[in-house]
């Protein structure tokens, strides 16, 4: 598979890599440990050399990820993230700099290595001035055990100053053909520092595959319930966007999900998307996507069909959305 760098030291990572969180967390029960190891091997096998995980997807999340990938270690790049309280996404933020060092060691013990490729806070805290974040990662970078810093969900301020103590390799934060907030200033800040984005969720959390209407019904224990743009009524205003997908991957013999990786690839050579999946044959046509060539023409129908599309529903709900752009 194609390779891309992100960020001033060109961390090298595979074009498109593979989200970890719905192996244990979100999206329903977690996947046995053994298929979930057996996919992401597979996904090794296919040419993925990013892995993405954190601290707040749970323990089981990163020791899997680490298992999975150990006779491999040499080979990839390990992503996972701290920020939040007692590693609970229900908990509250907290980035202070004596928890980003706890988390740090217990990643490391949990994923049995001797560093964090890149490691991301997962939401801004504005209990902890973004300058005390980033020299503390600075200081993880100095004493090995951190290769490269990230942040998620941040605001163009934060990044900045972020990037001012420490730089910054890549910003992860939501964006796909149904969430492109982040091209009106996120991007192009992106490019003047030179950092790398890695999309997460770049299938609209599955909506974009074409396999979910609204009638789908998700798990008890499924985020998506929680989700405005999951409510019935959204998923039916939704479907004008995968139906122009479909009608794209028809003339490419393609899916519409490859259609809306390509689509998120072409945008520029330093994004890095991770579309996460519990299943093989998902995962094979997702990696499928990276083969697939877009043309200025295609771009442009996608682009003019697009526009006239409006996606109803919010991305959260209101208690997490108050967590981004920060």
């Amino acid at each position: 598979m194609e390779k891309r760098k992100l960020g001033p030291d060109g961390l090298e990572v595979s074009a498109l890599g593979l989200g970890c969180m719905g192996l244990t967390f979100g999206y329903g029960p977690a996947t046995d440990a053994t298929e979930a190891t057996r996919l992401i091997r597979a996904a090794v096998d296919l040419g993925v050399t990013f892995f993405d995980s954190a601290e707040a997807y749970g323990e089981a999340n990163e020791t899997l990820v680490g298992r999975a990938l150990a006779p491999v270690r040499h080979q990839v790049m390990i992503a996972t993230k701290f920020g939040f309280q007692e590693g609970s996404s229900t908990k509250g933020l907290d980035s202070s700099p004596a928890r980003i060092r706890l988390v740090a060691e217990q990643s490391l013990k949990r994923m049995g290595t001797d560093r964090i490729d890149l490691f991301y806070q997962h939401r801004p805290d504005p209990n902890v001035p973004i300058e005390d974040v980033a020299g503390t990662v600075r200081d993880l970078i100095a004493e090995g055990k951190v290769k490269h810093f990230g942040l998620s969900e941040a605001g163009a301020d934060t990044i900045r100053r972020a990037h001012a103590v420490q730089p910054v390799t890549a910003l992860q934060s939501e964006y796909s053909l149904w969430w492109r907030q982040p091209e009106q200033e996120i991007m192009p800040l992106l490019a003047e520092l030179g950092i790398g984005f890695v999309p997460f969720s770049p299938l609209g959390r599955g909506f974009l595959t074409g396999k979910i209407d609204e009638n789908t019904q998700f798990d008890k224990s499924d985020f998506r319930n929680i989700v405005p743009r999951f409510t019935p009524e959204a998923r039916k205003a939704n479907q004008a966007l995968v139906a122009l997908l479909s009608s794209i991957a028809q003339s490419k013999n393609a899916t519409p999900a490859q259609i809306a990786l390509a689509w998120l690839l072409a945008q520029k050579p330093w994004i890095a998307p991770i579309p996460g999946t519990t299943k093989l044959h998902r995962l094979e046509e997702n990696l499928g996507a990276a083969k697939l060539e877009l043309s200025a023409d295609d771009l442009a129908q996608i682009e003019a069909a697009a526009a006239s599309i409006t996606v109803q529903g919010d991305r959260y709900p209101a208690h997490l959305q108050q967590h981004v752009g920060r």
